[in-house]
């Protein structure tokens, strides 16, 4: 099953470190990452930063118009006119294939704020037991996923967060 996760860091860089980690455990089979995004929000800063890498090469521009879209909504002002219908309607699709709701995109925009950071996965294939061993501790809360209740009860307590 594909996950989309979303995990917070009380920190400007820990979404980053965290991403770091996540792709040595990809290299060495834990997980299959098909795509990730680090969103960083330094104190000061009027908008979050976006580092953006294409993990699955076939998709790489689709994943890159998604994460565009989907930051441009959270983060910034919205796009005016016909543009914003035609990237809403690219974006639904996109995040009705992923389960991801208008209350989950809610609640992000919510948690990641000045001074804080975040890393949006998509995941696949991943031994959560081995990945939980490496990553146990790093990552602190699990804002938001596409996953079921029972399963995002059993990533968290696999990494540690909240």
């Amino acid at each position: 099953m594909t996950a989309f996760t979303v995990w917070k860091f009380e920190d400007p860089q820990g979404a980053a470190h965290a991403s770091s980690l996540l792709e040595d455990a990809a290299h060495d089979g834990l997980v299959r990452i098909m795509d990730h995004a680090v969103v960083s929000w330094p104190v000061g800063a009027e908008h979050p930063t976006v580092k953006h890498t294409h993990d699955d090469t076939r998709r790489g521009l689709a994943w890159g118009v998604f994460w565009g879209l989907l930051f441009g909504m959270l983060f910034a002002v919205p796009v005016i006119g016909a543009a914003a219908g035609a990237a809403g309607g690219v974006l639904t699709k996109m995040r009705d294939g992923l389960g991801i709701t208008d209350e989950q995109l809610d609640r992000i925009r919510d948690q990641v704020t000045e001074g804080t950071s975040a890393l949006f996965l998509v995941t696949e294939q991943a031994d959560l037991d081995r990945l939980g061993d490496r990553m146990r501790g790093v990552f602190t809360r699990l804002v938001d996923t596409n996953l079921t209740e029972a399963e995002s009860s059993a990533l968290r307590e696999t990494f540690g967060g909240n």
